[in-house]
């Protein structure tokens, strides 16, 4: 499994905006690709800008490229990212996912090791 990571900052005054906007566009996009496993979406202030980080996770790079295209590695934007975003960042960084915890429902913890 892979983790593709991406991050933007935005005026404070328009983080929310922009997080419905991220609905209608990237997020909305990653559920519709074969092989997406879902999506954590991170938000911190930090005074008056607003930093956003999409953890999404994919079951193979030749998933993110579905979503990405040939070059996985490059940031997605859509159109109206700009009137949001303070940068557009163009790279993202992906990860293999080596280990999951996850929490039973006894109050015990489940490890899953990644090959």
């Amino acid at each position: 499994m892979i983790a593709r990571i991406w991050r933007g900052i935005t005026p404070r005054d328009k983080a929310d905006e922009y997080l419905a906007y991220l609905q209608e566009t990237g997020l909305k996009d990653y559920a519709a690709t074969p092989g997406n496993r879902g999506v954590t979406v991170l938000r911190r202030e930090q005074g008056e800008h607003c930093e956003i980080m999409l953890v999404s996770l994919w079951d193979s790079m030749d998933a993110v490229r579905a979503f990405a295209g040939e070059n996985p590695d490059k940031s997605v934007y859509y159109p109206k990212d700009s009137n949001y975003l303070l940068d557009m960042e163009p790279l993202v960084r992906h990860y293999k996912v080596v280990e999951q915890i996850a929490p039973k429902y006894d109050g015990k913890t489940e490890r899953r090791k990644r090959k």
